[in-house]
């Protein structure tokens, strides 16, 4: 088990590891949707009627789809961090009351809340050493 512990040694590693792993994902989730158009603009964005926001859906679904895309590429590169990671996990908690108000249950809104957990996790301990924020 000494040497497992040895990998304390390479925290800011394991965090690049995780930054890399999420954003690449997140770029993958929120890419199609940027192309997607005004109508999947449309569609993602009524997700904000779930917290009383039915105005411009068009608008905020534009904007959930540049979270995922721009902030994928921010998270995984270190860049205006917190403020990304906050944006990030109040995506995740739209998406996760749309699942849970669509009948999705738990199981259907399991991804969503686990990914806001992690990002506002990250917002409180940074990007670790290997960012562009570096901080």
């Amino acid at each position: 088990m000494a040497a497992l512990s040895s990998l304390s040694n390479f925290k800011n590693t394991g965090m690049l590891l995780v930054r890399i792993g999420l954003g690449v994902m997140f770029i993958m989730h929120g890419y199609p949707k940027l192309l997607g158009g005004p109508k999947l603009w449309e569609g993602v964005g009524g997700a904000m009627g779930e917290i009383g926001i039915t105005f411009l859906p068009l608008v905020w679904g534009l904007l959930a789809a540049l979270a995922e895309t721009i902030g994928g590429l921010f998270f995984l590169i270190g860049l205006f961090f917190r403020p990304t990671a906050l944006v990030l996990a109040f995506t995740m908690l739209i998406a996760a009351l749309h699942h849970l108000g669509a009948g999705d249950g738990l199981k259907g809104a399991s991804h969503a809340i686990e990914m806001g957990i992690v990002f506002l996790g990250f917002a409180f301990i940074g990007p670790g050493k290997y960012s562009v924020d570096k901080r």
